[in-house]
């Protein structure tokens, strides 16, 4: 053991064991005279020294890996003395503080020696020098020196008392200070190594305190502690000791720890510990410390070894209570204190040395002793307070779902339910085919659409069982055929999506009856799902995320290796300089891995140490020996040397650094010192500040293209500035490691803290300004550019524990401006976000302010009655209360609203009206908006959704929302999902209501959770949010069970790789993108070799491989893949999707999803207008899934079959629906499935601003059913086509859309019941103006490039017209489908895009039909060679309209009767069209022109066109073999369905559709008659089936007269519509200031005429109605017969 020497300071002893040693005592006088000097000038110095000023115990070292079987400990010890004897012989007042100082630091100034004791901590870290003396003694009273033998062998128990007297020191330490037994001394550990001593000392063995021995605490009196604190005020401590920096962080936690002595040590002086003169002695690096008042709560207290300079620091983290908590390190576990660096004393520089397998050195009981740096790192891992918070709450939540509830577990998907009016109406009844196990057939029975999926496993289970009274019919389910779904059986049949879908598509329903035991349930979770705990990041490193991972710790550890390493080599080497480049190129590293963060004192550093280097050494300094080993007993390290005192500088900034990174994610109340005062928020005056430092980690591109920047300063709620936004100066950029900005900037806002709502918002947005002179342009002229908005960060005033923010924040912005790419080249894969770091300096006050919420009175209890307000106070509240939404409320109506509030109880739709019309949310108006909310009735959930909005930021408000919302259904949730997603952005903090309530529902349904998955990992990319949703994500993930988690994180797989072949294939020229395709799918069948996969667009769906042969890609820009694959249901159909890189498909998301809410609103009606809903999904940033509808086609590519101006002509449409359905029963089906989709493909288009509207993305399936696809431009964001709008009509409605819908040419009843689905789809939709306003405003900060602001929602607003009336919308309606179909501009924006779509026109792949009015293609060996062909004949036909068509007789080889076909003559030029692309070098006969003078459908030109063909056909057919003989020939003549049914058509003229008789009054008007506020309204909708004497189509017109009415005042009359027999009007004619009584004397007259410019016009038919008749209470609605009446 080491005795304190006369001369050395320390003496190390030679055995062991020690010997019993005598020591002399301090002499007493000597002692009290140190007293008395320190007491008097105490009562000098007091008054004028600063009494905060201290300095931080630095005690971070890493030992090098050695293991010890024993070690030696040294002490100090004061012996007993009267203190009573020579307390005032030195008359301390006439000493100077030199003089003081110098005979403190005299070798020689204490003599006596003090016996030892083995080591515990005397140091505790309250103490601002770390010399927290917790123990002490009565004043007056000495420990007596011990004698005898000192062992690492404890004496027997002392219990300790603690007294409640309280001593602070002068430099305002502070401690609790217990009594101690007057016999323990006070010692002090040695480091374990340190270069500055480099003679051994015999280790001895270890010193382990157990639980009941006492701990050796220093003897310390209140005055020797007022003499430290004379040292302390002394002019060398404050020069060499006090070295602050900027950086330091006042009031910061410190922490404790026992050290191992080296093994190597010299003696030291009694005063080296306090450091008085760190660069002229033998350092002591590190003080071992041991907190006695903790040693009784802890049994095993080992010494503990900071064998890293980082573990000191991020130890520091720890409460002094906290210190002894075992920690969890490589399974074992680690008590034990913990170590603080300090900035004022000197950081050893021993290298960090690293040895592989090290082993820390174990107490008798297992327990480690010696902390590996690593297990201080994983404190830096631990979650801040808010995610711990998050934790458990997500794991009480995941209590609630236990595994074995299965209902809410069942490990399969449910069929999703659509709620549908009429479902019991025509056609209810459907075939349903069930497979049944053991069964070869399946079992097939009508059944009626309402009945309960039970009811239905009942009949089934017939089938099975004779009794059914032993069958649980719940045992059993309904599996679709071909999908891992079943059918609900508490709901009806026809209720499910799927069934909907069978029918829509008439396909057969197909069932598979099974037991739930036999069902697959891998989806569900187990027993070991239960009992995992919760861990946000265990599950998210399989997912690729779009930004850079932040430094973990094991980095770390190498970089401060590599610092500590390069600093000792510094010290060690003679050539400085190239060592001190190394040093400052490791503190980059270190900078350049905390996101670029250098702060001032890293900065002023490193210009010190560059300065040092370069200054001449002494010459002791040059000899002084600075190795691990050899005698330095003769010299020591001289105060002068300046790259000592530059390196240690340097070090404890390199520290700050690291304590304010591991500081910056902390709430407020973490970083605290202990416990501060509260202070309520309400009752703070202050205004809010805070000093804007720096933005650190700037790019070079931005220093190139920006020439300064500055911030834009604004503090927010609901949405709203609470101030007017402040700017911060304009600076450039300073380059020290890094680019940064540098402000300094002092930012105050003009508003107390008391006035600050809870949810109070700070925004920093970084402006660029551009650099004007770095652009290649050499025009000075150019118009300069405005700023650039280069990223935003947002900060919660209060945190979520609701003390106000404190303390430097470093703020991570996000930008994606680092990186420029080339205009054209696709971004690399994996590229992410890359983040700035904006340092905030918030002020520290001594007490945290907290935001209290206000108490509400519960018992008290406001209504009133609607009915007891004035009239006109009433009317113009209704008037408000009616509105759709809260948009466009004036400052006057909200005043007005918020007045007149508990009048509204009875209209709960109204809250979110009422509550954003509150005049403020500051602290003192809360109650009193609170109250209300209690009283309020709940609302539905899809009205309580607007509660979510951003101007809803109250936490109160938003919980009481997510309560309500709760009651909406799982599969209305599912198709809301998007919109919940968003709205996480609007809550302030992590652990919100809401994310409770989505995670919930997603424990409980798998396709939630599905969704929900994907949504999340989509949001991963927001700049700004992206680290929320990364931690919803990780517990979704965790709470989700590991089926679950493996399935999802399999199809994140599947997406990875098809997303790099879609990259190849894109990239690849054209010639070779097939091949590469095949190449690449290779990769995609090898992961379904080794497992199936659910689809990421409907997890229903199971795929077990690729069909690689048909797998191809599509001839657009954008290069996406057609992917098939085969189901893993062998009952199933392949899986066709497309799947594509480079577009965003979020807005197709969102597009498809406003459409199939919409679909389900008309479905709720009872209005089924069979869209086709196809599903997208976004897989990632700019790539992406969607449903591929089989049997379906482009307009374009079915337009282009009639040449490139195929888009102007009529047929079209008609003819490539006939040729798919060629029975009139079929093409009547699909033609009505065409009106109905069309109506609503045209309400939705239109209310959703859908433009770009070509004939590529609008799409027609085989059954009829039109839909679009291609959502890129909407919200009126029109295409432009140079200074012009593409999208000229109101939405596509072409003249061939209308020859479908007519049956013809000519308009007919079939139009009008076009217009009136078509007004009838768009009220419906109008009644839900706020919902669709809602989701819309949702979704404003997804980020999508034309949904970015309110004004965006404006255009939906007044496209639904909310305010009129449903007769009103009609009309309005009503015109634009006129515009639309008067709409040139369309069929010329789809030639436009026919001539640009060009190159991929020619003839049709394999499995495409060769002509367009013949399903397939077919060859003369399968139909015979033809010997004979000729043209017959002609027919005249009327149907559709009038035509001829030409029978042409084909003799065939073999045959000995000729057969016919009827080709018209276009299809005779599609012919002769597609040779001339076949054989572009065959000389083809040629081909009768088409354009004739006047009439062309007369048989004069019918007669020559015989004779003309029949050349052409005998000039094809003795042509080359090649060209006569090929498919397209054969296809041409290869008889059709309607060849067969035409056969002896013959039709006269005379026989027409429209053959009147002669003076005939025939056909019925529409009308509807209503009344309201002195008004009748009538409105003419449409006639049917008018007559006229010469058969020609009329140009009708009403007229309408109010009789009696002599002077005809009462006229009025619709526009005219021309040559029509059935027009529709949709037209308002209106009779003002009549009362019901003057109507009922009155007869409403109208009358149906036809204007003719030649001639008068002439009556067609009318009627008269006697308005008594009618209730003019309501709207009446009803066809009426015209007659031949008399009209005026």
């Amino acid at each position: 053991m080491a005795q304190i020497s006369s001369n050395n300071g320390f003496k190390q002893c030679s055995s062991s064991h020690l010997e019993p040693t005598r020591t002399k005592d301090v002499d007493k006088e000597e002692a009290l005279q140190m007293e008395a000097e320190a007491l008097a000038k105490l009562q000098k110095d007091r008054q004028v020294t600063d009494n905060q000023r201290g300095f931080e115990l630095s005690s971070s070292t890493r030992q090098k890996a050695q293991v010890y079987n024993k070690q030696d400990y040294d002490l100090m010890v004061f012996p007993e003395s009267d203190t009573q004897k020579r307390a005032v012989d030195i008359d301390v007042e006439k000493l100077t503080q030199a003089e003081l100082e110098k005979l403190l630091l005299d070798d020689s100034f204490e003599t006596r020696k003090t016996p030892v004791l083995p080591v515990t901590s005397v140091l505790s870290p309250s103490f601002s020098a770390q010399l927290y003396l917790r123990p002490t003694i009565q004043r007056g009273q000495w420990p007596p020196g011990l004698s005898g033998p000192s062992t690492s062998t404890l004496p027997s128990i002392y219990q300790s008392t603690y007294s409640s007297k309280q001593t602070a020191f002068q430099n305002g330490f502070n401690p609790r200070m217990p009594t101690f037994p007057s016999t323990e001394p006070m010692y002090l550990s040695l480091p374990g190594q340190t270069p500055y001593f480099s003679y051994p000392l015999t280790p001895v063995t270890p010193f382990h305190p157990q639980g009941s021995l006492p701990t050796y605490c220093p003897v310390v009196s209140p005055d020797m502690a007022k003499l430290f604190d004379k040292i302390a005020s002394t002019s060398e401590f404050l020069k060499n000791g006090k070295a602050r920096t900027d950086l330091e962080i006042p009031n910061s936690k410190t922490t404790i720890s026992n050290l191992q002595v080296s093994a190597k040590s010299e003696d030291i002086s009694k005063f080296d510990w306090l450091d008085l003169d760190p660069l002229s002695k033998p350092k002591v690096d590190n003080v071992g410390v041991l907190d006695h008042g903790e040693e009784k709560n802890v049994p095993n207290i080992p010494g503990l070894l900071a064998e890293d300079p980082w573990d000191a620091v991020l130890l520091e983290e720890q409460s002094p209570a906290s210190c002894y908590l075992e920690r969890k390190v490589n399974g074992k576990s680690l008590p034990g204190a913990t170590v603080t660096r300090s900035q004022s004393l000197n950081i050893r520089t021993t290298p960090l040395t690293k040895v592989q397998g090290q082993i820390s050195q174990k107490d008798p009981n297992g327990t480690s002793g010696l902390p590996t740096g690593r297990c201080v790192l994983q404190e830096t891992e631990v979650q801040n307070g808010e995610v711990a918070a998050f934790c458990q709450s997500i794991a009480k939540l995941k209590a609630n779902f236990p595994f074995t509830n299965h209902y809410t577990n069942p490990g399969y998907l449910l069929s999703p339910v659509t709620v549908q009016r009429n479902v019991c109406g025509e056609n209810a009844s459907v075939k349903v085919c069930i497979e049944i196990e053991g069964f070869q057939l399946p079992v097939t029975f009508t059944c009626d659409v309402s009945s309960t999926v039970e009811i239905i496993i009942m009949q089934a289970v017939c089938w099975v069982h004779d009794d059914l009274n032993q069958v649980d019919v719940g045992s059993y389910v309904l599996k679709v055929c071909g999908q891992e779904e079943v059918l609900q059986n508490n709901h009806c049949l026809g209720s499910h999506e799927h069934i909907q879908n069978c029918r829509k598509w008439d396909t057969e329903i197909k069932l598979q009856l099974l037991t739930l035991s036999a069902m697959c349930q891998n989806l569900a979770r187990t027993a070991e799902d239960d009992e995992t705990p919760v861990d946000l990041n265990k599950y998210l490193h399989q997912i690729e995320k779009p930004y850079k991972e932040v430094m973990t710790r094991h980095p770390f550890e190498e970089l401060l290796g590599s610092y500590h390493s390069q600093v000792e080599l510094a010290l060690q080497i003679e050539n400085q300089h190239r060592a001190v480049d190394q040093v400052i190129k490791a503190v980059r590293k270190i900078c350049s891995s905390l996101d670029g963060v250098e702060t001032l004192a890293i900065t002023e550093s490193v210009k010190k140490l560059k300065r040092a280097v370069n200054l001449p050494r002494s010459k002791s300094a040059d000899m002084t020996s600075l190795s691990g080993g050899g005698d330095t007993s003769k010299g020591s390290l001289k105060s002068g040397n300046p790259v000592q005192v530059s390196l240690d500088q340097l070090t404890a900034a390199v520290y700050d650094l690291l304590r304010l990174h591991a500081n910056s994610g902390k709430s407020s109340t973490d970083c605290g010192q202990g416990k501060k005062s509260i202070k309520e928020a309400w009752t703070t005056t202050e205004q809010l500040q805070f000093t804007i430092f720096a933005a650190h980690g700037i790019s070079s591109n931005w220093v190139s293209n920006y020439e300064k920047y500055y911030l834009i300063c604004s503090l927010s709620h609901n949405g709203k500035d609470l101030f007017k936004p402040i700017q911060s100066k304009k600076v450039g950029t300073y380059k020290n490691f890094f680019y940064l900005i540098k402000w300094d900037e002092l930012i105050i806002f003009p508003i107390q803290i008391s006035q600050l709502p809870l949810e109070s918002l700070l925004h920093l947005t970084l402006f660029g300004i551009l650099n004007q002179s770095s652009g290649s342009s050499p025009d000075s002229n150019k118009q300069r550019k405005g700023p650039e908005a280069l990223g935003k960060v947002s900060l919660p005033l209060f945190d979520f524990k609701r003390f106000l923010t404190c303390g430097t924040k470093l703020l991570y912005l996000w930008t994606s401006s680092h990186a420029n790419p080339i205009p054209g080249t696709v971004p690399k894969k994996g590229c992410v976000m890359e983040r700035i770091v904006l340092q905030v300096d918030f002020p520290s006050p001594t007490f945290d302010i907290i935001y209290t919420s206000p108490q509400v009175d519960r018992s008290i209890i406001q209504q009133h009655n609607l009915e007891t307000l004035e009239n006109d106070t009433k009317g113009k509240l209704l008037d408000i209360l009616h509105r759709d939404s809260s948009l466009g409320l004036s400052k006057e109506d909200k005043a007005f609203l918020w007045e007149k509030r508990y009048y509204c109880l009875k209209h709960p739709n109204c809250l979110p009206k009422v509550l954003v019309s509150a005049p403020n949310w500051k602290w003192v108006n809360l109650a009193k908006t609170y109250s209300l909310l209690r009283q309020w009735p709940p609302l539905h959930p899809l009205t309580a959704l607007e509660l979510l909005d951003s101007k809803f930021a109250d936490q109160e408000v938003r919980s009481v929302a997510v309560t309500w919302i709760e009651a909406i259904s799982d599969d209305e949730l599912t198709d809301l999902l998007p919109q919940f997603v968003q709205a996480l952005k609007y809550e302030i903090y992590l652990n919100s209501s809401l994310v409770c309530f989505l995670l919930s529902r997603a424990l409980g349904n798998i396709q939630i959770a599905h969704n929900l998955y994907w949504l999340l990992k989509d949001a991963l990319y927001d700049a700004q949010f992206g680290t929320r949703y990364e931690h919803v994500l990780g517990a979704l993930l965790s709470v989700g069970g590991k089926g679950l988690r493996e399935e999802l994180l399999k199809q994140t797989k599947l997406v990875q790789l098809l997303g790099g072949v879609a990259e190849k294939v894109k990239q690849a020229s054209g010639s070779t993108r097939q091949v590469v395709l095949q190449r690449s799918m290779e990769r995609v069948q090898s992961f379904f070799l080794r497992n199936k996969c659910r689809l990421p667009l409907n997890p229903s769906l199971v795929a077990k491989e690729l069909n690689i042969k048909s797998c191809s890609f599509f001839s657009s820009n954008a290069v996406p893949l057609k992917v098939t694959m085969v189901n893993a249901d062998p009952l199933g159909e392949e899986i066709n999707v497309m799947f594509k890189v480079g577009e965003d498909l979020r807005q197709d998301m969102l597009a498809l999803q406003m459409i199939k809410i919409m679909d389900k609103i008309w479905l709720k009606e009872g209005l089924d207008l069979r869209m086709v809903i196809f599903k997208c999904l976004s897989t990632g940033r700019d790539r992406g899934m969607v449903e591929l509808v089989p049997a379906s086609d482009t307009l374009r590519k079915i337009q282009v079959e009639y040449g490139v101006t195929g888009s102007f002509k009529d047929k079209p449409l008609a003819e490539w629906l006939r040729k798919y359905n060629p029975s009139e029963e079929e093409y009547e089906k699909a033609s009505e499935n065409f009106i109905y989709s069309c109506a609503g493909c045209c309400v939705a288009t239109y209310v959703l601003g859908i433009c770009d509207r070509h004939n590529d993305n609008i799409m027609l399936r085989s059954t009829g059913h039109m839909f679009h696809i291609d959502f890129g431009k909407f919200l009126g964001h029109a295409q432009m086509f140079g200074s012009f709008k593409r999208d000229r009509a109101p939405f596509v409605l072409t003249s061939d859309m209308a020859y479908v819908i007519n049956g013809g040419e000519k308009p007919t009843i079939r139009f009008q019941l076009f217009v009136d689905l078509c007004c009838q789809a768009y009220n419906l939709i109008r009644k839900q103006t706020n919902l669709f306003l809602n989701l819309l405003s949702l979704m404003i900060p997804s980020g999508l490039p034309e949904l970015t602001s309110i004004q965006d929602l404006k255009y939906v607003r007044d496209a639904l017209q909310p305010q009129t009336t449903d007769a009103e919308a009609t009309i309005f309606f009503t015109r634009l489908i006129e515009s639309s179909l008067g709409s040139i501009a369309t069929k010329f924006n789809f030639f436009i895009h026919n001539l640009a779509q060009l190159r991929f026109s020619g003839l049709p792949s394999n499995d495409e039909p060769i002509l367009s009015f013949s399903p397939k293609t077919y060859s003369f060996r399968q139909d015979g060679r033809i010997k004979e062909v000729s043209v017959f004949t002609y027919h005249k036909k009327y149907n559709p309209d009038k035509h001829y068509i030409y029978v042409v007789r084909i003799l065939r080889e073999g045959q000995l009767e000729p057969s016919f076909v009827f080709r018209t003559f276009d299809e005779f030029q599609e012919l002769h069209n597609k040779l001339s692309i076949i054989f572009p070098l065959w000389k083809l006969p040629g081909f009768p022109n088409k354009m004739v003078l006047g009439r062309t459908h007369i048989k004069d030109v019918a007669a020559k066109r015989k004779i003309e063909l029949n050349s052409y056909l005998q000039s094809l057919m003795s042509a080359s073999a090649d060209v006569a003989e090929c498919d397209l020939v054969c296809t041409f003549f290869h008889p059709l369905l309607r060849d067969e049914k035409a056969e002896g058509i013959t039709r006269c003229v005379d026989a027409g559709p429209f053959s009147p008789t002669p003076g005939q009054i025939g056909g019925a008007v529409k009308l509807s008659v209503s009344y309201r506020n002195g008004t009748l309204f009538i409105m003419v909708m449409h006639i049917k089936d008018l007559v006229t004497e010469d058969g020609a189509d009329p140009n009708p017109y009403v007229k309408t007269y109010l009789l009696p009415d002599t002077h005809k005042t009462s006229k009025r009359k619709t526009k005219i519509s021309r040559k029509t027999r059935n027009p529709t009007f949709n037209e308002m004619l209106v009779y003002s200031g009549y009362s019901k009584e003057t109507l009922k004397q009155r007869e409403l007259q109208l009358s149906v005429l036809s204007a003719e410019s030649l001639r008068e016009n002439f009556f067609l038919g009318g009627i008269t109605l006697p308005l008594k008749d009618f209730n003019l209470s309501k709207e009446t609605v009803k066809w009426y017969q015209l007659t031949a009446a008399t009209y005026l």
